[in-house]
């Protein structure tokens, strides 16, 4: 017989229960992430927790979310941030090892120095690379993937790119001691600076969980907070990335969107969307692919509001995943460019 936890129950669910109904709540996408961050023995007990919970009344969930917020907005800053886990590591190891640990977790993913170097946007690779000797950016991007090898080099000035491939032409396998010191040095002086710009504040991660809220839930919370900590929720707003906010994407950017979003998700998500929207999408395709784009949206007939929702957040985090990689900015630009006399 299945479990059922209703909202007399909340009182006495443990910690890891909390936990797991606030992963389930979350998402695939964000618990994902989460369980990223995991030990193999947390991921173990959170996972039997998930998979012996049995069926949440919604009011359960409600109230676990607002908790969650409300103990977020009187904080102002989750258990788990680099602050309070460098603090924790200073107790039981020196200085110089924290820094080090600190510097590689802040740092872009990857488990080697090389995985890592791949999800560095590559103008900001390049513009590192160009002040190295030619060998040891031949040895950088013999290293990484070549796409992404291909972007670097278009970037470095030409002299130095072709002195870049007759060297890669040329290389023979390439020492362990060689491949030692370079990595030394883009952790030292490379890799430190990144981990040091790249720090994260509680109120940006917050502003992505809001972010994966459906509509009515994302206004539900919004409005609790506001009566809560105002200041918090401006914050959050601010940081925020919304579907609509899409037109703040220049034309390559949109096109980006349009080559990795799912076909039908898209003529979901522009059901449902403003006529400015749509015609931004429409005018960065070819006129044949934004005519049957039109017929397709036009010949699903009534769309329910939560397919809507569901395929704008999918569009949306589409365009933050190419974000992330360097390959569009979703930055809000107002104001950023204009000039001051």
């Amino acid at each position: 017989m299945a479990v059922r936890i209703d909202r007399d129950q909340y009182k006495t669910l443990t910690g890891q229960e909390k936990a797991a109904m606030l992963m389930l709540a979350l998402g695939e996408t964000y618990s994902i992430k989460l369980f990223r961050l995991m030990q193999d023995d947390e991921i173990r007990e959170i996972s039997q927790t998930m998979a012996t919970l049995g069926k949440v009344e919604a009011a359960v969930i409600e109230k676990l979310l607002m908790d969650f917020v409300e103990g977020f907005s009187q904080s102002g800053s989750l258990v788990g941030s680099y602050d309070t886990t460098e603090r924790l590591l200073a107790q039981v190891m020196d200085s110089e090892r924290v820094g080090a640990i600190m510097e590689d977790i802040r740092g872009p993913a990857g488990r080697t120095m090389w995985d890592k170097l791949g999800n560095v946007n590559e103008n900001v690779l390049a513009n590192f690379l160009k002040n190295e000797y030619p060998q040891t950016v031949s040895v950088v991007l013999s290293k990484v993937r070549p796409d992404h090898a291909a972007k670097v080099l278009g970037l470095l000035p030409e002299s130095l790119a072709m002195d870049v491939i007759n060297r890669m032409l040329k290389m023979e396998a390439v020492k362990k001691e060689v491949l030692n010191d370079v990595e030394k040095t883009l952790r030292n002086e490379f890799m430190s600076n990144i981990a040091r710009t790249n720090k994260r504040d509680a109120f940006e991660m917050m502003a992505e969980i809001f972010n994966g809220f459906d509509r009515s839930t994302e206004s539900r919370f919004m409005s609790a907070l506001e009566e809560r900590d105002g200041d918090s929720a401006e914050k959050i707003k601010a940081m925020m990335f919304t579907f609509n906010d899409l037109n703040r994407l220049d034309p390559t950017g949109i096109q980006a969107v349009l080559r990795d979003a799912d076909k039908e998700k898209l003529a979901v998500a522009l059901k449902g969307a403003s006529e400015g929207i749509r015609e931004m999408f429409f005018g960065n395709m070819s006129e044949r692919a934004a005519k049957i784009l039109r017929e397709d949206i036009e010949a699903m007939g009534p769309v329910k509001v939560r397919d809507v929702e569901d395929a704008q957040m999918h569009v949306v985090r589409v365009a933050k995943d190419l974000s992330d990689k360097g390959e569009i900015d979703i930055s809000d630009s107002k104001g950023g460019d204009e000039l001051v006399y």
